[in-house]
């Protein structure tokens, strides 16, 4: 990945194209405009039968510079960075800031490529995107861009697992304000990649990330709940509240989880009603797995039943916890 900053200041990641896709499509422009250039050529010679040489030579080097170097020229500046050959193998011109570019960047990257493209046949603009860190010819590095991929594998983005049922609304309190957004970033990328990771290397990432949103809340980690679920449960707060901003009060509340007294079908395993309050077990049921590997402590420990009455008389009564510990 490459780090772009932008003018305000914003780092954006992106994946710039190397060689192979560059080559290929360059190979396809030229291919297209080789094609256009002889068709152009047959009618001007047609259309000039009567006219004598020196005319004649005059035109075929004008529609030479017409369609092999004004055109992608123009193609470039109408469709921002986006040629035929880019567009089929999704790629995409832009500036060192990530923006789109203009006519004079796609002006000094056609009139150095007719150099470093066409008269050395590609040699000099291999080289230089071969040497260069991320892939620039010297046209690119004279105008100030950079072609990136615009085509990501879906596979590589992550979802963050939703926070248990009864944990639903406990941090709505929290003040968020202050966290900032790579603290979000690294909590969002631990909760998509935690299973992946080593059990003692989760912990250890999830008892840091977990201090440090505590710290910028000010409010402490609640000692009965493991770190990742606490980062679950923070990060789907905050989603709560963008939504509620964006799309009015009524959005982010009823569908969460822990919703209707019934957990949703996904990393929790089916919808089991939660127990009433009074009946031998507490308010929030104990999810039977979870998407959370690390800090769970609690899994495959005995459920004492609740004294006075009748040691069966809970639904959990006797029954092994396969979850979290709840709330106290």
């Amino acid at each position: 990945m490459s780090e772009l900053v932008t003018g305000e200041a914003v780092a954006l990641e992106l994946r710039p194209a190397r060689l192979p896709s560059r080559a290929l499509a360059v190979l396809l422009d030229l291919a297209v405009a080789m094609v256009t250039y002889v068709v152009v050529t047959v009618a001007v010679v047609a259309a000039t039968a009567s006219l004598d040489e020196a005319a004649r030579t005059a035109l075929s080097i004008a529609s030479f510079v017409l369609v092999l170097v004004g055109g992608p020229i123009a193609v470039e500046t109408l469709s921002h960075g986006r040629s035929l050959g880019k567009m089929a193998c999704g790629l995409r011109v832009v500036r060192d800031d990530g923006g789109p570019i203009r006519f004079r960047h796609a002006l000094v990257r056609g009139l150095i490529g007719v150099v470093e493209i066409l008269m050395t046949f590609g040699v000099v603009a291999c080289a230089a995107s071969l040497v260069s860190a991320r892939g620039r010819r010297i046209g690119d590095v004279f105008a100030g861009t950079l072609v990136v991929r615009e085509r990501v594998p879906v596979a590589q983005a992550g979802v963050v697992p939703p926070p248990p049922p009864w944990l639903a609304g406990r941090f709505s309190g929290l003040d968020l304000s202050a966290v900032p957004d790579g603290l979000w970033l690294a909590v969002r990328q631990y909760l998509t990649r935690m299973q992946q990771l080593d059990p003692q290397v989760g912990r250890t990432m999830a008892e840091r990330l977990a201090a440090d949103v505590a710290d910028r809340t000010g409010a402490p980690v609640p000692r009965d709940v493991p770190p990742p679920m606490y980062l679950a449960a923070v990060v789907h707060e905050r989603q709560a509240r963008e939504a509620r901003r964006a799309f009015g009060a009524g959005a982010g509340s009823g569908s969460g989880p822990g919703a209707g007294g019934e957990r949703p079908v996904g990393a929790y395993g089916p919808a089991v009603p939660a127990p009433a309050a009074g009946t031998g077990g507490q308010d929030g049921v104990v999810p039977q797995s979870s998407g959370y590997g690390a800090g769970a402590a609690a899994v495959g420990r005995q459920e004492p039943a609740p004294a006075g009455d009748g040691g069966a008389a809970g639904p959990g009564a006797g029954r092994p916890a396969t979850g979290f510990v709840p709330p106290a």
